[in-house]
C-alpha cells in the first residue's frame, strides 16, 4: 500500500470512478505529481453498486460531449493501460410513446450527428427487428444509439487507477481526510496517516461531497437519493437467442414510463426512476453514517411494483425470470441533476468533481474536464451546465436541495420543454412587488432562485403545467406574449427584474485595471457601456454592463446566474498590490425596465430627471421621494430606461410608475416577451451566444474591440485570429416558412447537404412576424441574403441569413429617440 507523501501538486479526495479518472487525466496532461486519497477502498461509494450503463444521449450539448468522450475513451482503455475490462457495446433503444418524445429524439439525433455519432430514429417495426422480445403497443418509435453499452464500474476504476499509477501518480487508500487549512498560499490536507501539502485540492467525494465541502467552509448544493435496480435470474429463451446471435440485446429505456431494462449475462437488470422516490440522510433523524463503504439500504420493492409490471408487459420474457438480487444504494443529486465540475466557489485553488448522478457514463469526460480546469484554468468545451458556480447560496438549503433532487430523480427521463417550469423548490427569492404582479396575472419562472414573470395570463387562459409540456410555439402564452411585445412597441411596458448581479469597483487605478480586462473602451463618467471579457484564447468569458460613476468608480452589472462566476473572474484578476476594492452588492438593489415610445411621457409625470439625456447615459434621480438610478438603455430595443433602486424602494417606485402609466397604455411584460424582443435586435444572451465555445470575433463583437489600446486579456489570440481569418461567425436568421415550432438550441444548420453551423437561440419575433434563430455559421455563408436550411426536430426548413445586425429598427432610431 502506498505511503502518504508529504507534498503533491494536486490532492484528489475520493476514489470513485470520477476521482480516479481525474487523477488519470491529470497524469496524462503531464501533472504526475498528484495524489488521490480514498477513505476506504477504491469504488467503495456509489461506484461499487452502480449499474454501469454508458449512454451517449443527452439533451445538453456539453453533457453529450462529455459522455461521447467517455464512450470513446472506454473502448480503447483496456489495451492502453493493460488492464482487462468487461465493456459491452450493445447499442440501445430509447422508446417513445408520443409525438413530443419523438421530437426530442430527432433533436438529439441532429446534435449527435454534429458530434460525429450515429444516432438514428426508428419505427416500431425496426424496434422489433432489433429486439425480438419486445411488445410495441403504444409506441410511436425510438432512438437507436449503436454506441451505447455497459461497463463493469470496478474494472473501469481499476483500469484508470493502473493507468494513473503507471504514469507516476499516487493513490493512498484507507486514508480519510479529517481537515484542511490554507497556509502560505498552499493547502495542507490532514489525514489519519499524517499531513500532505499541495497547490490544489479536488473534492471528488461523491455522495460524501457535502461533508468534504464543509472542511473548506463550502455548502455543497446536493442531496442523496435511494436508487434501486433489480437483477433477474437466467432466462433460457434469452440465453438461446444470445448464443445464437453472438451478442447481447440492446439496452431498452422506456423513458416515458421511466426505467431501463438491460441484459445481464443471460438474465436481466431493471432500473426504474420512480416518482414515489425516497431521499436518504436528509433529516436529523436519518443522519449519514460515519462510514457506509460497500453498504446498501434495505430493499423497498413496493416502490418498484408498478414499473416492474409495466416492464413485464413490454418484454414478457422478464415475467418468466426469478428475482435474483435487489441493489438499493445512495446516489447524489444536485438541484438540477447535473454534476459539479469546476472551481469551488469562493475557495482558492480548490475544485469540485462530485455529485454525479450518472458517474460511470460521465467519468471519462469528467476527468478530462477537471484536468483542464486544474492545468489550464479553462475547458475545451463550455461546461457551464456543470460549473459549481451556477448555484448561489440559496441552493445549498437542505429543504430546497432535497425537493429539487427528488423532483429530478422522479422525472429523470423527462422532456425539457422550452416553456415548462418545474414546480418544486419555488418561491426562494421574491421581489418586493411579487404579489402586485401576481395579481396582474404573472406566470413565474425561477432565475437563480428569483421569481420573475415569464408572461401575463388573462382570465380563462390555461395556466396548467400540462399546457406547457409542448415544443409548439402556439400555447396559451403565445397571444399574451404578442400583446406584451406590441404594448412595448406601441406604448410602454414595465418588467420587474429582480436579481441582477452587481459589483461595486472603485479605487486608484480601477479604470486602467478594467481596461486591461475588457476588449473595448471603459465608459466615461455618467456613461454606461457593454464590456466583453475574453480569456487568453480570445473566447468569450462574460459580458457586463459597466456604469461609470466617476473616473475610478464603477458599477458592473451582469446576469443573475452569473453572480459567482463573474465576481470570481474579477477577484482572480485583481493584482495583489492593487488599491482597488470589489464589493458584491447584488442583494442591496433591484431593477425595473420601463420601455416603449410612451416611456418618456410616463417618467415626466414622476421625476424631475433630465429625460433628454442620450442613449447610454445614466443619472442619479428621484421618483417621488425615493432615490433611483435612471439608465438610458433597453434590452427590448425601444426607447427606455432601466430603473435601478434599493430593494426597499422597489414597490413605491413601481406604484408611482404604474399609476402614471395607465393613461399612456402601460402594460406589464415578462421574460418571454423580453426574449422575443432581444432576438429581433440580435442581442446576445449569456451562456447562449456568449460562451467560451466562441471567440469574441466569432461572436460578431469586433465593434467592442479596441485594437489600438494597450494589451488586454485575449488580445494576442484575437489579433492572430483576425489575421488568419475567422472560421465561423454569429448570424441572425429567419425561417422562410416556419413550422409549428421555433428553433431549439443547438439545431443544425445545413447548406448544399453539409452541416455548416448551429443555432444558439430561437423564438418568434412579434414585431417582425418571423420565426428567428441566432446562430454560428461558416463565415462565407454569414452574409445577408444567403439561403440555408435549419434542421428542426429532423425536418429541414428554408431560412435566410440577415448578417449580424438587428431585424427590428436596424438603425436604432427608436432606441435613440
Amino acid at each position: 500500500m502506498a505511503e502518504l507523501p508529504g507534498q503533491a501538486r494536486v490532492v484528489i479526495i475520493g476514489g470513485g470512478a470520477v476521482g480516479v479518472s481525474s487523477l488519470y487525466h491529470l497524469a496524462k496532461a503531464g501533472w504526475t505529481d498528484c495524489v488521490l486519497l480514498e477513505k476506504n477502498e477504491l469504488t467503495s461509494g456509489s461506484t461499487w453498486h452502480a449499474a454501469g450503463n454508458v449512454p451517449t444521449f443527452s439533451s445538453s450539448w456539453s453533457l453529450m460531449n462529455m459522455q461521447r468522450y467517455s464512450a470513446e475513451l472506454y473502448r480503447g482503455l483496456a489495451e492502453e493501460v493493460g488492464y482487462p475490462m468487461n465493456y459491452h457495446v450493445t447499442g440501445s433503444i430509447r422508446l417513445a410513446h408520443g409525438r413530443e418524445r419523438m421530437r426530442e429524439f430527432q433533436r438529439a439525433k441532429g446534435m449527435g450527428r454534429y458530434q460525429g455519432m450515429e444516432l438514428d430514429t426508428i419505427g416500431p417495426d425496426e424496434i422489433r427487428s432489433r429486439y425480438p422480445f419486445i411488445e410495441t403497443h403504444e409506441l410511436e418509435g425510438a432512438l437507436y444509439d449503436p454506441n451505447d453499452g455497459d461497463i463493469d464500474p470496478a474494472q473501469l476504476t481499476q483500469a484508470l487507477a493502473k493507468g494513473a499509477r503507471d504514469m507516476g501518480a499516487t493513490i493512498v487508500r484507507f486514508c480519510p481526510v479529517t481537515a484542511v487549512r490554507r497556509e502560505r498560499g498552499e493547502w495542507v490536507v490532514t489525514t489519519e496517516k499524517g499531513e500532505i501539502r499541495c497547490e490544489k485540492v479536488v473534492n471528488a467525494a461523491g455522495y460524501r461531497a457535502a461533508e468534504v465541502g464543509r472542511l473548506f467552509g463550502r455548502d455543497v448544493p446536493m442531496m442523496v437519493m435511494s436508487h434501486q435496480y433489480i437483477l433477474f435470474d437466467e432466462i433460457p429463451e434469452l440465453k438461446a437467442w444470445s448464443e445464437g446471435a453472438g451478442r447481447k440485446l440492446p439496452l431498452v429505456r422506456d423513458v416515458d414510463t421511466s426505467y431501463y431494462l438491460r441484459q445481464e449475462k443471460y438474465g436481466m437488470n431493471l432500473g426504474p426512476y420512480e416518482r414515489n422516490c425516497r431521499a436518504h440522510w436528509a433529516t436529523p433523524d436519518d443522519p449519514m453514517p460515519e462510514d457506509f463503504s460497500f453498504q446498501l439500504y434495505p430493499d423497498d420493492l413496493e416502490r418498484l411494483e408498478w414499473y416492474l409490471n409495466d416492464a413485464v408487459a413490454r418484454v414478457p420474457i422478464l415475467g418468466t425470470a426469478g428475482l435474483s438480487k435487489v441493489i438499493n444504494g445512495p446516489i447524489p443529486y444536485a438541484p438540477d441533476g447535473n454534476p459539479l465540475i469546476g472551481p469551488m466557489p469562493g475557495v482558492p485553488d480548490a475544485f469540485e468533481a462530485c455529485v454525479f448522478t450518472f458517474g460511470i457514463a460521465q467519468a471519462g469526460g469528467a476527468g478530462k474536464v477537471l484536468a483542464e480546469w486544474v492545468t489550464e484554468g479553462a475547458t475545451e468545451w463550455d461546461m457551464w451546465s456543470c460549473d459549481p458556480r451556477r448555484f448561489t447560496s440559496f441552493a445549498a438549503d437542505r429543504d430546497y436541495a432535497v425537493a429539487k433532487g427528488m423532483e429530478v430523480y422522479g422525472h429523470e427521463y423527462a422532456i425539457h420543454f422550452p416553456r415548462h417550469a418545474w414546480p418544486a423548490g419555488r418561491g426562494r427569492k421574491l421581489s418586493p412587488i411579487h404579489d402586485r404582479i401576481a395579481a396582474l396575472g404573472a406566470q413565474f419562472g425561477a432565475y437563480n432562485g428569483w421569481e420573475r414573470a415569464n408572461w401575463y395570463a388573462h382570465e380563462g387562459d390555461d395556466i396548467s403545467e400540462e399546457a406547457t409540456q409542448t415544443f409548439d410555439r402556439d400555447g396559451p402564452w403565445f397571444a399574451r406574449i404578442r400583446e406584451e411585445c406590441h404594448a412595448v412597441r406601441d406604448a410602454a411596458g414595465i418588467l420587474d427584474l429582480p436579481g441582477f448581479s452587481r459589483f461595486r469597483v472603485q479605487g486608484d487605478g480601477a479604470r486602467d485595471w478594467l481596461s486591461s480586462l475588457i476588449t473595448g473602451a471603459v465608459p466615461k463618467p455618467r456613461r454606461i457601456g457593454l464590456a466583453y471579457f475574453a480569456d487568453d484564447k480570445g473566447r468569450i468569458q462574460t459580458e457586463m454592463s459597466v456604469m461609470a460613476l466617476a473616473e475610478d468608480f464603477f458599477f458592473l452589472i451582469t446576469a443573475a446566474v452569473a453572480e459567482q462566476h463573474d465576481f470570481e473572474w474579477l477577484q482572480n484578476h485583481l493584482p495583489a498590490d492593487a488599491e482597488i476594492s470589489i464589493q458584491n452588492v447584488t442583494d442591496a438593489f433591484s431593477c425595473q425596465i420601463l420601455t416603449g415610445p410612451a416611456s418618456r411621457a410616463i417618467l415626466r409625470e414622476v421625476t424631475q430627471a433630465d429625460l433628454t439625456q442620450p442613449w447610454l447615459t445614466h443619472q442619479s434621480e428621484q421618483i417621488g421621494e425615493r432615490w433611483c438610478q435612471l439608465v438610458r438603455v433597453s434590452f427590448a430595443g425601444e426607447l427606455g430606461w432601466e430603473i435601478h433602486t434599493k430593494v426597499e424602494d422597489t414597490a413605491a417606485i413601481f406604484d408611482a410608475i404604474w399609476q402614471a402609466g395607465q393613461k399612456h397604455g402601460l402594460k406589464p411584460f415578462g421574460m418571454f416577451a423580453l426574449d422575443s424582443l432581444r432576438l429581433e435586435k440580435g442581442y446576445r444572451a449569456w451562456k447562449a451566444e456568449l460562451s467560451t465555445d466562441y471567440t469574441v470575433l466569432q461572436g460578431g463583437l469586433e465593434r467592442f474591440v479596441r485594437w489600438d489600446k494597450p494589451d488586454f486579456i485575449g488580445k494576442a489570440a484575437l489579433l492572430k485570429e483576425k489575421q488568419v481569418g475567422v472560421m465561423k461567425r454569429f448570424a441572425v436568421l429567419t425561417l422562410d416558412a416556419p413550422g409549428p415550432c421555433d428553433v431549439p438550441y443547438m439545431s443544425t444548420l445545413w447548406h448544399d447537404g453539409q452541416i455548416v453551423g448551429e443555432t444558439l437561440s430561437g423564438g418568434y419575433g412579434h414585431r417582425v412576424d418571423k420565426s428567428i434563430a441566432l446562430g454560428m455559421l461558416r463565415s462565407e455563408l454569414a452574409v445577408p441574403g444567403q439561403a440555408i436550411e435549419v434542421e428542426i426536430f429532423g425536418e429541414r426548413f428554408a431560412a435566410t441569413v440577415h448578417g449580424d445586425g438587428p431585424l427590428w429598427d436596424p438603425q436604432n432610431l427608436r432606441l435613440k429617440n
